[in-house]
């Protein structure tokens, strides 16, 4: 299965910081087994929306998005993902902003958003890599259930809680 990562940082994009984010999501997602092709992007709208495109033309069953979810003028990932998504998959960014507010009060600051494009899972991650790694421990039991059914796998049954 193929996820791709993109991290969203002028910082990044401009070769000025290190894509730690970027970094902690590539290894999660290959311990749990997944090809990973990795893109940076600049805090830009477009080609923020253009590289979830590329990503989920090019058969990305999951794209987790890291960086640009806050309230600075630049973060503009959420609007971004919203002009490329065909369905909102809301609980996946409540139950990440639910498990963080535990943590820190600033996880109501996060705007991060999910949904689908097609059969490609879209999720957005902070831009730290303990937020990249407390979200993804939140998503990971149900993601490879979440994308049989979005993959349109007739083999999987519903799962009920």
């Amino acid at each position: 299965m193929r996820a791709g990562v993109l991290t969203v940082s002028d910082g990044v994009h401009a070769g000025v910081r290190e894509d730690l984010s970027g970094d902690t999501l590539d290894e999660l997602l290959r311990e749990e087994g997944f090809d990973v092709v990795r893109d940076v992007v600049p805090d830009d709208q477009t080609a923020i929306a253009r590289a979830i495109d590329r990503l989920a033309d090019d058969e990305t069953l999951l794209i987790l998005t890291t960086g640009g979810t806050g309230f600075a003028p630049r973060d503009v990932t959420p609007e971004a993902t919203r002009t490329v998504l065909e369905r909102d998959a809301p609980g996946i960014a409540e139950a990440i902003r639910a498990d963080a507010l535990a943590r820190t009060p600033h996880a109501l600051l996060s705007r991060g958003i999910a949904g689908l494009r097609g059969k490609t899972l879209v999720v957005n991650l902070p831009g730290s890599p303990g937020g990249c790694r407390d979200g993804f421990s939140v998503i990971q039991p149900a993601l490879r259930h979440g994308l049989e059914l979005a993959s349109g796998d007739t083999t999987t049954t519903h799962r009920q809680t």
